[in-house]
């Protein structure tokens, strides 16, 4: 049931959304705060100029956990009101203010409040965050709809407006906003009674109110002149100056490039970008302060490994594009999030491929944003990218793969179809028409359409209004040379039913041939017949799978695709791809689970790294499936992947030099982890070897590349000792990156006692609140693990509910954590049972999901349970025998 806000104007919104009338419009705001660090709160004075858009006797605006006052009202100069009777309505968030008389069309209003706010600790609103030393910041998180924790404001995209802030503090804090320092002055404090600084700031061009932002604390900064504005990094005392600086490099080409690319000036004065210790996302793009997540801003290029300086590199690339499409251009509600989201990651994989393309990341981009989006959308409990929102806890919850991974592989598919520099182009067009306004998906067809003369939204409008993709079925026709594809909603259970199977998608077909690729082929309906060029010798669908769909082939085709990918006919998309989708297709039954253990069997020869982990994602896949089964069977699995990867480790080795290849890095990195947690002696007794010198003290005995799969190893295979060892090192590591693995690693126990304490300090304070995930995500590997973390979320519920509320999005984490890791009805009747009386509001989308996940595992292993166990015997790994290859 929607539920609509008090609408003054007499109209509601159609859509079902929960806004605010429409008779005022705020035109400025007013803002000064004053953060109290004993009391955890903070004052405040909000002053809103306002147009008054219909006659109207009363203002709503939206507020919370806010505590006003005084409020006065002026219009056109003259006092409307010093005492208005204010009613509050908490389940919309909105204060109604009753001015007593009537407000004309065409006045100018101007509405003031003082009040009261929570500086809280869940990373959220204006909030409080805790240094290494104990010491308190104060920071801003307002995406999506927590600027009402900060100011009474109206907290919509589409309401823009400009805003003047001042920040009060002590003389050793730094004050930073959007904007860059008007003025500092020294006045009476309304909290200390004695003097502070007040810290204003120039007035900000027209923005939402989600991207405004405050950070005030004791800060210290570096900074560069290699763009034509001041950048800095920002960071607190107890980090090392050195590991902002690739961030810092990575900002000034960044920003230089998107002016170029976007043919439009980065409109701010300065751009901060500030390391906060408690943050509940990676990071986040206000307007000239971007927030971060430490591990995703600082790090120490001596002792970090390559992925680590990947993800940076790719997280900045990330909120500088969004400093245009988001802010500058903004969608205008939030069931366009997937054109911020899906917008910047496709961005910064773009970016980031222009500054290091010897990191390969479009090659990258397939096995790791490609299938997260695919992964999540073949579950029934999928949404479209654009999705209906209602409520804050609604928006929240859209925050996951399909806007952000679905929405760029979605604008990969459609820059592949009209080429890269055209779809540039028509974004450039895009930013120059609605630069400072809101926007919806179907202006940014037009511009593509504009730059490129095809008709983009009748290719593109279903991938964004529709649930799902399809998987595409090949028939081969050997008289004429030609193959018949038809195309069917996927899921991953398995069990689409005819309601489920309506929705035509147009297919590119990408057909890659010796000849190359034909991209002009579109599938548009159900089944059609297309001529193979060349004939039926070699052909592949989904050429470097640049498009949203599984392909589902002969296995006599799969035969021949592999000896095809060993003669060097396929891309390394082309072959992880394929990999890929051979998984999916066993996990929902197209196929047998053998199929896809004897396609990877095929590819032991393979050379790539992103093969390789796609390979291994697929291995471990089947094993988490397969985890409460016969431990013959288990062990066999692991035996298949120990063979599969021990001599390829073996021959890579573990040694990095100072100057090593980025992928072979993590090449080396990935088949040492795979081939020591699979039991392999030669890599356990090596990992064993560093670990002694690590425990000890020296801590460089372990490179960064491998450290987390040393550790997992080292407290798998450990007992207390090496638990204690890891978990003493988690509070002392130099880095949020070394300090995250090995909060990772201590759920890598198989010891009950160390299980029950792993659990443990994920509550106690211990961890960081934004953390929690860590330690509690690694109790995935093993069935006592998952057990007894589901045993402990249902024990702590009430604790998490407080800890974690569910209008932010750390509980949806959490659930779906402790619910992901089971296989059958049993557990999957626990879990509903469990939940059955709990209020879902603000994760009941992450629980489906996980329950439908369930659903998958449910059904693959009844198809395939005896299968895979006469694969396993066949080839010699029934019961962790070494098998043969």
């Amino acid at each position: 049931m929607c539920r609509f806000a008090h609408n003054t104007a007499g109209s509601i919104n159609t859509q079902g959304r929960v806004v605010l009338p429409t008779n005022v419009v705020p035109r400025h705001y007013d803002v000064t705060l004053e953060p109290d660090f004993d009391k955890f709160t903070f004052e405040g004075t909000v002053i809103i100029d306002l147009d008054v858009a219909q006659d109207s006797s009363s203002i709503s605006l939206n507020t919370n956990e806010i505590e006003i006052h005084t409020t006065t009202v002026h219009a056109d100069g003259a006092l409307v009101t010093s005492s208005p009777k204010i009613s509050y309505d908490a389940d919309t968030q909105t204060s109604t203010i009753d001015l007593g008389r009537q407000l004309k069309k065409g006045q100018r209003v101007q509405l003031k409040h003082t009040y009261t706010g929570q500086l809280n600790d869940n990373m959220a609103g204006f909030y409080r965050s805790k240094t290494k030393s104990g010491q308190f910041l104060a920071v801003s998180q307002f995406e999506a709809t927590d600027a009402r924790r900060a100011l009474p404001c109206f907290d919509e995209p589409a309401l823009k407006a400009e805003f003047t802030a001042t920040l009060i503090a002590d003389e050793k804090m730094t004050c930073l906003s959007n904007m860059d320092v008007a003025s500092t002055t020294t006045i009476d404090s309304k909290i200390t009674n004695g003097k502070r600084k007040a810290v204003k700031f120039n007035r900000s061009p027209k923005m939402s109110t989600y991207l405004l932002a405050f950070v005030v604390g004791e800060l210290k900064s570096i900074a560069t002149d290699k763009f034509r504005l001041p950048i800095k990094v920002w960071m607190t005392p107890d980090q090392k100056d050195t590991d902002g600086q690739f961030s810092l490099e990575v900002a000034a080409k960044t920003l230089a490039f998107y002016e170029k690319a976007f043919q439009a000036p980065y409109p701010l004065p300065k751009m901060d970008m500030v390391a906060i210790p408690d943050f509940a996302a990676g990071a986040m793009e206000n307007w000239g302060l971007v927030t971060y997540r430490v591990v995703d801003l600082l790090f120490d290029q001596k002792t970090a490994g390559a992925a680590t300086k990947e993800r940076v590199a790719e997280v900045v690339q990330h909120e500088l594009a969004h400093q245009w499409f988001g802010n500058l251009v903004t969608m205008d509600f939030w069931d366009g999030l997937w054109l911020n989201e899906g917008f910047a990651t496709w961005m910064s994989w773009y970016s980031c491929n222009e500054f290091y393309p010897e990191w390969k990341v479009w090659e990258t981009f397939v096995i790791d944003t490609l299938q997260g989006a695919l992964g999540l959308d073949g579950l029934r409990s999928s949404h479209p990218i654009e999705v209906p929102v209602h409520r804050a806890e609604d928006i929240n919850q859209i925050f996951d793969s399909i806007s952000y991974s679905k929405g760029s592989a979605v604008l990969r598919m459609i820059s592949k179809y009209i080429g890269e520099d055209v779809f540039i182009d028509g974004v450039r067009r895009y930013i120059k028409k609605h630069a400072w306004g809101n926007t919806q998906t179907g202006d940014l067809w037009a511009a593509l359409s504009e730059a490129s003369g095809k008709d983009v939204s009748t290719v593109m409008d279903i991938w964004t209004k529709k649930i799902g993709y399809p998987v595409v079925s090949v028939t081969e026709n050997e008289k004429d040379g030609s193959i018949t594809v038809k195309q069917n909603r996927f899921l991953r259970t398995g069990d689409v039913k005819p309601e489920e199977d309506e929705t035509l998608y147009p297919v590119i077909l990408g057909l890659r041939t010796k000849d190359g690729v034909d991209e002009s082929l579109i599938l548009r309906e159900r089944e059609q017949t297309f001529k193979v060029a060349g004939g039926l010798d070699f052909y592949k669908l989904n050429a470097d799978h640049s498009a949203l769909f599984r392909t589902s082939y002969s296995p006599e085709r799969l035969v021949k695709l592999g000896e095809a990918a060993k003669k060097g006919l396929l891309t390394v998309e082309d072959r992880a791809g394929m990999i890929a989708d051979a998984g999916a297709l066993a996990a929902s039954g197209y196929s047998k689970t053998s199929g896809i253990l004897s396609l990877i069997e095929s590819f032991n020869t393979e050379d790539q790294f992103v093969v390789w982990n796609e390979i291994l994602s697929r291995i471990s896949s089947v094993r988490n499936t397969w985890m409460f089964e016969d431990e013959a069977v288990r062990d066999g699995l692991k035996a298949f992947q120990r063979q599969l990867v021990s001599k390829k480790a073996h021959e890579l080795g573990w040694e990095f030099s100072e100057n090593e290849d980025h992928i072979m890095a993590q090449y080396k990195a990935l088949m040492f982890g795979s081939a020591g947690l699979a039991g392999d002696e030669k890599v356990l007794k090596a990992a064993k070897d560093m670990f002694a010198k690590y425990a000890s003290g020296d801590h460089d005995a372990i490179h960064p590349n491998i450290r987390a799969s040393v550790l997992a190893m080292a407290v798998r295979d450990g007992g207390e000792k090496e638990w204690e060892a890891v978990r003493a090192r988690a509070h002392e590591a130099p880095t949020a990156d070394e300090r995250n693995s090995c909060l990772r690693t201590l759920g890598r126990t198989q010891k009950p006692e160390l299980i029950q304490r792993t659990l443990e300090i994920a509550l106690s304070g211990e961890v960081k609140t934004q953390d929690i995930y860590m330690p509690i995500g690694g109790l995935g590997t093993t069935p006592e693990g998952i057990e007894k973390r589901y045993d402990w979320m249902r024990t702590n519920w009430s604790t998490l509910v407080e800890k974690l509320p569910p209008s932010m999005t750390m509980l949806s984490s959490v659930v779906a954590i402790c619910v992901n890791g089971f296989t059958s009805e049993k557990q999957l009747k626990d879990v509903q049972e469990f939940f059955s009386d709990k209020d879902k509001k603000g994760y009941d989308r992450s629980l489906e999901q996980s329950q439908d996940s369930i659903r998958s595992k449910i059904g693959q292993l009844n198809r395939d349970k005896s299968d895979v166990e006469q694969f396993l015997k066949d080839k010699g790994y029934y019961g962790g025998a070494q098998g043969k290859l």
